[in-house]
C-alpha cells in the first residue's frame, strides 16, 4: 500500500468516524473474518462502526465474535440504506466491484463517503479513494492484518481480532493448501495463535459441525460427479429439487467443489448449483497448476475470482449450462 495513502487514512481515522464495513454477497469465511476483524479494530479505536452484509452469511460462521451485530441489507434495507448514507467512511472488503454486492450496488454507487478497498481479487474497479489491492495474497484477512500493521496499530490486535483474521486465512487458503499460502502467512498465523486463537477448535466449528442432511447432500453431489478423463476435468451438479430434498440451508454446499480435485490426474473441476428463485445456475470452478479458472469464468460464465478458484453464473437451464461447459472443456489444453 502506498505510504501517502497510509498517512491519509491515519489522518482520517485520527478522530472518531461513522464507518460502514461491507463484504461481498454470499459472504464466506474470509469476507466475514475480514469485516468483523476490522470492525473490532475500529470499535477499539472509538469509531462508530457497522458491518452491513448484502445477504445472510452461513450458520457455520455465526460463532464469529461480533456476528450478532451484522446487519443484513436484504432484510433491513431501509435501516441499512440510512446507515450507509450517514457513513463518513466505507470499507469494502474481499471484493473490488459494486456488482458483487447484488441489490446494494445501486445504493453504493450514489454515496459520497470516502471508500477504502481491501481486496485480493483481479481487475479492481476504480470506485475507492484508497485501494489496497494485491492478488498475491491468499486472503483478504491476511491483508487486514497488514493494514492494521501499516497504521502502526499492531498492538491493538487482540484475541478477538486475531480469531476473525485467523478464520479468514484458514478458509481462503484451503486450510493452508492453496498457492497463495506463503511463509509469511504461517508467520502471521503463529502470531495469531500466540495471541490466544483457539486453532484446534476453529476448524471443528468451521468444518466438523455438519448436519446429517448436509452429508447426504454431499453424497448426492458425489454421486452426480462426471469425469471427462481425456480432458483432466470433473464436474458435479445439484438441482433445486435435490437441494430441497436434503433440506438445504445456506452454506451446505460450501467446499463441495474441492472434492473434484481430489481425483488422480484431475486438474480442473466445477460444481453447478441450481437456484430457481434467482433463475440462475451458480457455478464454482477450481483448478490446480497453471490453468486459470478466473479467466475461464470471466470469458464464459459472467464470473471471476482467482487463478485457481473462481465463480460464475448461467441464466440458461442446467442441461444447457453443462453442455456449454463440456463443449468448452473439449477445446482446452490441460
Amino acid at each position: 500500500m502506498k505510504i501517502q495513502d497510509i498517512q491519509a487514512i491515519q489522518l482520517l481515522l485520527a478522530t472518531p468516524k461513522k464507518i460502514v464495513i461491507i463484504p461481498h454477497r454470499g459472504p464466506d469465511g474470509d469476507a466475514m473474518g475480514s469485516t468483523l476483524g476490522l470492525y473490532h479494530f475500529l470499535i477499539k479505536n472509538n469509531h462508530q462502526a457497522t458491518v452491513i452484509a448484502p445477504n445472510d452469511f452461513p450458520n457455520f460462521l455465526a460463532w464469529l465474535p461480533g456476528s450478532e451485530t451484522v446487519k443484513i441489507f436484504e432484510k433491513e434495507t431501509e435501516i441499512c440504506t440510512q446507515i450507509l448514507e450517514d457513513a463518513e467512511i466505507i470499507f469494502t472488503l474481499d471484493f473490488n466491484a459494486f456488482h458483487r454486492t447484488g441489490e446494494m450496488e445501486h445504493t453504493l454507487a450514489k454515496l459520497k463517503a470516502t471508500f477504502i478497498m481491501i481486496d485480493h481479487h483481479q481487475k479492481p474497479d476504480d470506485y475507492a479513494t484508497y485501494t489496497y489491492s494485491d492478488t498475491s495474497y491468499g486472503s483478504t484477512c491476511e491483508m487486514v492484518y497488514n493494514f492494521i500493521t501499516f497504521l502502526n496499530k499492531k498492538e491493538d490486535i487482540d484475541k478477538t481480532i486475531a480469531t476473525c483474521i485467523y478464520t479468514g486465512i484458514l478458509t481462503d487458503s484451503g486450510s493452508f493448501r492453496f498457492p497463495g499460502t506463503t511463509g509469511n502467512t504461517h508467520r502471521i498465523i503463529a502470531e495469531l495463535i500466540d495471541l490466544g486463537v483457539e486453532n484446534t477448535q476453529i476448524p471443528v466449528l468451521l468444518f466438523d459441525n455438519s448436519s446429517f442432511s448436509r452429508l447426504q447432500l454431499l453424497g448426492r453431489a458425489l454421486q452426480n460427479m462426471k469425469i471427462l478423463e481425456d480432458h483432466k476435468t470433473s464436474y458435479m451438479t445439484l438441482t433445486q429439487e435435490e437441494l430441497d430434498s436434503f433440506n438445504y440451508v445456506k452454506g451446505d454446499t460450501e467446499g463441495i467443489v474441492n472434492y473434484g480435485l481430489s481425483i488422480k490426474d484431475i486438474v480442473f473441476t466445477a460444481i453447478f448449483i441450481e437456484n430457481k428463485d434467482e433463475g440462475i445456475i451458480k457455478i464454482s470452478f477450481r483448478s490446480q497448476g497453471g490453468f486459470d479458472v478466473n479467466q475461464f469464468a470471466r470469458d464464459h460464465f459472467n464470473g471471476g475470482g482467482h487463478s485457481n478458484a473462481a465463480g460464475g453464473r448461467s441464466e440458461v437451464s442446467m442441461e444447457e449450462t453443462v453442455k456449454k461447459f463440456e463443449d468448452l472443456v473439449t477445446k482446452l489444453k490441460l
